[in-house]
């Protein structure tokens, strides 16, 4: 650009912000007062590069408007959970048949592992008999308002990827968006005051794989799960330095969102636009997401439903805010609490440790179910338990203590409200509960399930990235009828 040509358009631009900031209407302060004012998101115009204007909104009628999942990092026993073995009890001890584990790889044990029969009980719950174990007693108080499936099945297993395969829909780290991520891009949320997807953490670390479960991928930023921690600073640096009062803030924002506005018009690019939208979130969650995480205001009763108590850290607390999250118009709340992988070490074995995460979920999991149903939100909310895998049949005793190994063939999940059918069970294993012998329901099978709960078609929602369409179920997937109500 010539120096003539060059100056004009500095003075242009100059004159321009000049008089938006003599009037005191800077770019920023509009948006910041259309947010405070109406609760719009600055930008809105701008779409991301692979922006795909038909794959987006509902594709069809939707069951449900959002989706609670408790994720059991670990990957529980469906063996001692819920399915029921008599012939692997009778068998206990002795070698797998070879037909059985002929091909196959496995995480740790070995082609002649020896079969390991539970020592859990199991009863027969609610109108549907469902085949529930002792270390559940509150989720068998709620029987017939759960969809179990003993026949999923993954690709993968080992945590890490097993895990971004559930989430993602692939098991690399390769930056793919998670399946929050891919709800709010295609549905958006409701919440003005609070992220789209929120993720929330309980045990004693936090799931193998960690950020890339909840990540936004090659989609814009703004659709990544936001971590909320439990206390009085749910968010760090959310709250104001000493000495900066609202009207300073609002000043800062104000400025920082015209300079951001005026990157946005020279480069189009949508993370700048993600930039401004954070830091209006932001400034709405210093009230919001206090009052979100203060208990105090529930019942006793309540409290007490879930096993709840204001300020810990907790599984119960966890679900309970996770009630209140899809109540502000919050889209996708996930739930990780870990510690489910029980091989057989002290500390990681099937008797007191499994006992011990039983108990911190097993309450707040039938209490989510019977708080959502009496409120009127389970018809329109999706919830899912399970974990990355399930375990083998066979035993694995690595300090003479009993464990299993990684399964990735058959293993259990449960789904309540949204429209699914509840008050049945869907799926088979074999007399040891190796592989499925009835209605076999793949990780992408599940996923696209739930899309289409959520009014998405999941071949529809796509996004353009290095050169083709990309979705969460990749090239796989089906609707399960038998799950639909």
């Amino acid at each position: 650009m010539h120096d003539s040509a060059f100056e004009q358009f500095r003075l242009r631009e100059m004159t321009r912000r000049h008089f938006f900031r003599d009037c005191g209407v800077g770019l920023g302060a509009m948006a910041l007062g259309s947010l405070l004012d109406e609760g719009k998101s600055a930008r809105a115009d701008i779409q991301p590069a692979g922006f795909n204007p038909g794959s987006r909104g509902l594709h069809h009628e939707p069951k449900a408007k959002a989706v609670i999942f408790l994720f059991m990092a670990g990957g529980p026993s469906q063996l001692e959970l819920f399915d029921d073995k008599p012939k692997l009890r009778e068998l206990h001890g002795k070698v797998i048949p070879e037909s059985y584990v002929k091909g196959k790889r496995f995480a740790f044990i070995k082609s002649d592992a020896k079969l390991l029969g539970s020592v859990r009980k199991f009863v027969r719950h609610g109108e549907s008999g469902a085949e529930i174990s002792e270390l559940l007693p509150h989720l068998a108080g709620v029987a017939d308002d759960v969809c179990f499936v003993k026949s999923m099945a993954t690709d993968v297993f080992n945590h890490g990827p097993a895990k971004l395969f559930v989430n993602t829909g692939s098991p690399q780290f390769m930056g793919r968006p998670s399946m929050g991520a891919w709800v709010t891009y295609g549905l958006g949320s409701e919440s003005r005051n609070l992220p789209g997807f929120v993720v929330l953490q309980s045990g004693p670390r936090g799931p193998r794989g960690g950020a890339p479960l909840w990540a936004s991928g090659f989609l814009p930023t703004n659709f990544q799960g936001v971590p909320l921690r439990s206390g009085k600073e749910p968010i760090l640096n959310l709250e104001n330095p000493s000495g900066i009062n609202p009207d300073r803030q609002r000043e800062f924002i104000a400025t920082v969102n015209d300079l951001n506005a005026i990157r946005q018009d020279a480069t189009a690019d949508p993370e700048i636009a993600t930039r401004i939208a954070s830091y209006e979130m932001a400034y709405r969650m210093q009230s919001s997401a206090p009052e979100l995480m203060d208990l105090a205001g529930e019942t006793k009763e309540t409290l007490e439903l879930y096993g709840a108590e204001p300020g810990k850290h907790s599984f119960a607390n966890n679900c309970l805010l996770a009630r209140r999250l899809v109540e502000r118009g919050v889209r996708f709340v996930q739930l990780y609490h870990t510690d489910w992988d029980h091989h057989g070490n002290a500390g990681t074995d099937l008797s007191k440790p499994l006992d011990d995460r039983c108990r911190e979920t097993d309450r707040a999991s039938a209490a989510l179910i019977t708080d959502l149903k009496r409120r009127g939100l389970l018809d329109q909310t999706i919830v899912v338990w399970g974990g990355e895998f399930g375990r083998t049949p066979q035993g694995e005793d690595r300090e003479t203590l009993p464990g299993r190994d990684h399964h990735i063939e058959a293993y259990t999940m449960w789904m309540s409200g949204g429209g699914f059918k509840t008050g049945q069970t869907i799926g088979a294993t074999d007399e040891i509960g190796y592989y499925t012998i009835a209605d076999r329901i793949h990780v992408h099978d599940l996923q696209a399930t739930m899309l289409h709960l959520l009014g998405i078609d999941h071949l529809k929602l796509t996004y353009k990235f290095l050169g083709r369409n990309f979705r969460l179920t990749d090239v796989h997937g089906n609707v399960v009828n038998k799950l639909l109500a």
